[in-house]
């Protein structure tokens, strides 16, 4: 929330279908970080503004879900941005407002309160420009005698104004009195036959002085295509690798690490190259993650080491001391202090105790084709390799399992279980049945 004295509202413009990106998902709802982009365009505006209201198209259930618990209000009719703003007037306030786009969600909250502060310092209207590589179909700020006249779209202007290399991010902050007035005077009379937002800056200029607050290209780019959102996903990746490692997390191959937004690294982890952190992980510290790793809904306690080629599932905790080996899955299981998973094993819905030893091998059959069922194995036990647990069934402190047993009924403490075929030996008879076959096979 702001700490001026001066009410303001961020009205997020967020009707759009997007068309260029191919989808029947609207436009905001595309993900970043493992998240909706409209989701952290909402959560930065919070930090700065005292209301944000949300403009959503029609028939947009999902999105409008997605936004609460933010005011929405619905543009019918897809009209334009001034069109779409003005949907929001009864909203607006006494106070200043900030338009901003569900497709701009990389906005960082600095550059917003540098927004605020030019237009509260004296400016008519405050907005956001930026100088991309490539300024192509975007709007340009037209300047005259060193002050901000103008917006022209790519489409309405001269091949001089098309030169400019100063463009608009579509960000603008004004007061709401003043606002309502503008787009009211509003027309369609452009090459889009819209209601251009951006048409204001100009009544703003006879008014008072526009200031343009210019950012860098990363933080302001659109998003309107699958390619562009892919840049996206590259910059906000830079932004959170980069603040791991400041806060004292070891990326061994940066680039390589990919991490949701609500990831929790604390100081001292190490992450091998070629990780992936969906939602709702927490790395606490000194754990190891290495290579080839996938963590999603999980915690991983201190000092453990997961992987290489692990995947930790929702629901998943690893106590501290735990390992968790090579192609090993854990899925709802809470794995206690010093217990050890190390290769070839799927656990889900189980509780596996400290200390205990899991083979490699070992599968916990918890879904019987309509329900899940949990397995409880205690502390210090031994499970030999390829065992196979059978759900709903617990196993005592300190107990063995035999390799290849199938085990169907509970342990007791302390208790030895053999769940396997006894092993018969016929000598001679497996040469008989290699040569057997190997003649069947020459005869074709």
């Amino acid at each position: 929330m702001t700490n001026t004295a001066r009410h303001t509202t961020a009205i997020i413009l967020a009707a759009g279908l997007g068309t260029r990106m191919k989808s029947r998902l609207p436009k905001a709802l595309h993900r970043l970080g493992n998240r909706p982009m409209i989701t952290h365009l909402i959560e930065t505006a919070r930090e700065v503004f005292d209301d944000v209201v949300v403009v959503v198209g029609p028939d947009m259930p999902e999105l409008e879900r997605v936004v609460q618990p933010c005011k929405t209000v619905v543009q019918a009719d897809r009209l334009g941005t001034a069109h779409a703003t003005n949907m929001a007037k009864d909203l607006f306030g006494d106070g200043d407002i900030a338009v901003l786009y569900a497709d701009n969600p990389l906005i960082t909250a600095e550059t917003m309160r540098r927004l605020t502060a030019a237009r509260q310092s004296g400016a008519s209207l405050a907005l956001l420009g930026m100088r991309p590589a490539n300024p192509g179909r975007y709007g340009r700020i037209v300047e005259e005698q060193g002050r901000v006249s103008r917006i022209v779209e790519f489409k309405d202007a001269t091949e001089d104004e098309r030169q400019i290399t100063l463009c608009n991010a579509g960000v603008m902050c004004a007061g709401a009195d003043d606002f309502r007035t503008w787009l009211a005077a509003v027309d369609n009379n452009n090459a889009q036959g819209e209601y251009y937002l951006t048409d204001v800056v100009a009544m703003a200029a006879v008014q008072g002085p526009v200031q343009c607050v210019e950012s860098p290209e990363t933080e302001l780019a659109g998003v309107n295509s699958r390619a562009e959102l892919a840049q996206a996903e590259a910059t906000l990746q830079a932004r959170l690798r980069t603040a791991a490692m400041e806060a004292g997390v070891t990326l061994v191959s940066p680039e390589t690490t990919f991490l949701s937004t609500d990831t929790v690294l604390e100081p001292d982890v190490v992450v091998e190259p070629n990780v992936f952190f969906g939602p709702g992980v927490t790395v606490r510290s000194g754990a190891l993650i290495r290579a080839f790793s996938h963590l999603e809904g999980c915690t991983v306690g201190e000092g453990a080491m997961i992987g290489p080629y692990a995947r930790l599932r929702p629901g998943t905790v690893c106590a501290a001391d735990t390992h968790v080996g090579n192609f090993v899955e854990l899925k709802n299981v809470d794995l206690g202090r010093g217990a050890k998973a190390n290769h070839l094993t799927y656990l889900g819905d189980a509780s596996v105790g400290a200390e205990t030893n899991v083979g490699a091998g070992t599968v916990t059959c918890n879904y019987d084709g309509y329900f899940k069922h949990r397995t409880i194995i205690g502390e210090r036990n031994f499970i030999g390799s390829d065992s196979i647990l059978v759900a709903p069934v617990t196993i005592g402190d300190d107990a063995l399992i035999a390799a290849g047993s199938t085990i169907t009924e509970d342990v007791p403490a302390e208790g030895l279980a053999f769940g396997r075929a006894r092993q018969v030996v016929k000598p001679g008879r497996g040469l008989e049945i290699k040569q057997t076959l190997k003649a069947k096979k020459e005869q074709g």
